[in-house]
């Protein structure tokens, strides 16, 4: 899956990029924030943050099988993701990040998290090549990551 984040480009410019990706195949691309960009270029998914409108109001203009994934820092967050109808989580920051300026929480934490709800859960938040096996090992259904892939 790959999650198309362009908050600097306006809707015309990011319409381009996220066709001109789906156009490619081989991934899901899943765009951030912006479900009218997605429906309209046919994308696979959206990634909505924590205080968007809930997965399931959503799916009501959605095709069957998009995905919703959402942003969550705390486990009552990841509850509120799968209760209202989040196909994915991403949870974090897991260790420190030169994207974010929030305190990490930690393997321990991440894992109590991800044990806490039946969703996937992605670990976000400097994750490296290094400790990205740490974090499947935590629970987590695969990283997610900025820097890493930059």
């Amino acid at each position: 899956m790959v999650q198309i984040r362009a908050k600097e480009l306006c809707a015309r410019d990011l319409t381009r990029l996220v066709r001109a990706a789906v156009a490619l195949g081989g991934s899901k691309i899943v765009v951030n924030t912006r479900i009218d960009v997605a429906l309209a270029c046919g994308a696979a998914g959206v990634h909505l943050p924590g205080d968007s409108i809930a997965p399931n109001t959503w799916r009501k203009i959605t095709p069957p099988g998009f995905l919703i994934g959402v942003s969550c820092h705390t486990i009552p967050e990841l509850q509120s993701a799968e209760r209202e109808g989040a196909d994915f989580a991403v949870f974090g920051p897991v260790f420190p990040s030169v994207t974010k300026e929030v305190r990490p929480i930690g393997l321990a934490a991440f894992q109590e998290a991800a044990r806490s709800v039946c969703l996937p859960v992605y670990a976000l938040g400097g994750v490296t090549a290094e400790n990205a096996q740490e974090c499947i090992q935590a629970g987590a259904a695969g990283i997610a990551g900025i820097s890493l892939f930059a």
